[in-house]
């Protein structure tokens, strides 16, 4: 089988997808498939980029693993072009690969799906920081605040708030990387996040950064962050944040993989942050860890999604 991994792309995280595609590549060949690298160049703007992918699909490669994060890979990009060139592809379809880059309106899903979600509010371009302080007050807000891109992956341009006078440089660096930006409560907790494959719930992974704030630093630096699999929970706890993962994913419409971020309150409550639709693929990032508790090694993660793409087969039937 011939599986074009596609990597890199014009986003700020394409030496992370460098890494989790090149990872991908490896283990395919590992199992004997004609694995592919496809790298989408950092500087190419997206109709290039878009023009460079239909001629790779011209050439009708079997499957196509997606491993570009951030912009193009995760918007929905590349998805669209395979679809319509009807190619076969690891991991969402474009529709609810749209939704899960836009933290906005996947709020407004998980919402609607009875999820509990950190209070948030839609900044644009052409509102005024600085009264904003003032609004909050007057809303209840209470410092510290979340200060996010809408649409940016790998907390980019991601800044935690503690008094109203970080507002304003914090609103200016999340819109150097886009608008609108999103500002959510600072929700305390255990940081743990949940993968799924197929449509079964992985067990879960207890993040704990070194430092206040799970960065891009943290996430990306050795020995910033340590990751507890599975995350040592009460079995009931466990099987609630399980279940929230579970209906994030179908709440967007997510097929083959997600992983989705949540922190858990003192209370026991989960509250959903993120779906992440095409999760970091490295042979240590954080999908494969959860995948190798249920004995589903990094090689066998990444020809599983394949025969899904390809046959949907059930990630599970190997076993």
């Amino acid at each position: 089988m011939r599986v074009t991994v596609v990597m890199g792309g014009p986003s700020a995280e394409h030496a992370i997808s460098l890494k989790s595609g090149q990872g991908i590549v490896d283990a395919l060949a590992r199992r004997h498939y004609a694995a592919e690298p496809l790298v989408i160049p950092k500087t190419a703007a997206i109709e290039e980029a878009c023009a460079f992918m239909r001629r790779h699909l011209q050439q009708r490669p079997d499957v196509v693993f997606i491993a570009v994060h951030g912009a193009f890979g995760e918007d929905g990009t590349i998805q669209q072009l395979c679809e319509e060139a009807k190619v076969a592809y690891v991991g969402s379809d474009a529709a609810a690969s749209r939704l899960g880059i836009d933290k906005i309106d996947s709020r407004r899903r998980f919402e609607a799906a009875g999820l509990a979600v950190p209070r948030w509010h839609s900044l644009s371009h052409s509102e005024p920081a600085d009264a904003l302080a003032a609004q909050l007050e007057a809303a209840g807000w209470t410092f510290p605040l979340v200060v996010k891109p809408a649409q940016q992956g790998s907390s980019i341009g991601v800044s935690l708030v503690r008094e109203v006078g970080e507002l304003p440089s914090a609103i200016e660096e999340a819109g150097r990387h886009g608008w609108p930006v999103l500002l959510e409560e600072f929700v305390a907790g255990r940081e743990l996040t949940v993968g799924v494959l197929g449509e079964e719930a992985l067990p879960i992974v207890e993040i704990r950064p070194r430092h206040a704030f799970f960065d891009f630093r943290a996430k990306y630096t050795a020995g910033e962050t340590d990751y507890l699999v599975p995350a040592s929970l009460p079995a009931e706890v466990a099987a609630a944040v399980q279940t929230a993962g579970l209906t994030a994913h179908q709440a967007l419409g997510c097929r083959h993989m997600s992983r989705t971020d949540i922190i858990l309150r003192a209370d026991g409550r989960p509250v959903v942050l993120e779906v992440n639709t095409i999760p970091g693929f490295t042979p240590t990032s954080l999908l494969p860890k959860a995948a190798a508790q249920v004995h589903v090694s990094y090689e066998s993660l990444c020809e599983q999604l394949v025969v899904m793409a390809h046959s949907a087969t059930s990630p599970m039937a190997a076993h």
